[in-house]
C-alpha cells in the first residue's frame, strides 16, 4: 500500500468563484490504481463535499471538482488560489 502522494502529483486549482479542482496526474502503471479508488474516498477525505469527478485514461489523469466552502475573495475565504487542498489527499492510501 503508498500513499497517493508518493505515485501521483496532485494539484489543487481555482476553478472559478464557487468550485475548486484537484487534478491527479498519473503515469501509465498507476492510473489504474488511482482510478479504481471510489468518488466516496475522495469525498470522505475531504470533508464528505459533494464531488465531480471526471476520470481521463488517455491522458492517465482523475480530475475532482468541488464546491468551495466559501466564496472566492470573500471575508471566509481562506484559500484565494484553492491550492492548499491537494495535501488533503496526498496522505491517501492506495493499493
Amino acid at each position: 500500500m503508498s500513499d497517493l502522494g508518493d505515485l501521483a502529483r496532485v494539484r489543487s486549482k481555482n476553478a472559478g468563484p464557487f468550485w475548486i479542482t484537484i487534478d491527479i496526474f498519473c503515469d501509465a502503471a498507476t492510473y489504474d490504481r488511482v482510478a479504481a479508488l471510489p468518488t466516496e474516498t475522495f469525498a470522505a477525505r475531504l470533508g464528505g463535499a459533494e464531488i465531480k469527478r471526471f476520470d481521463l485514461p488517455a491522458l492517465h489523469v482523475v480530475k475532482l471538482s468541488l464546491p468551495r466552502p466559501a466564496v472566492q475573495g470573500s471575508a471566509r475565504d481562506r484559500d484565494m488560489h484553492g491550492a492548499a487542498l491537494a495535501h488533503a489527499l496526498t496522505g491517501l492510501a492506495v493499493t
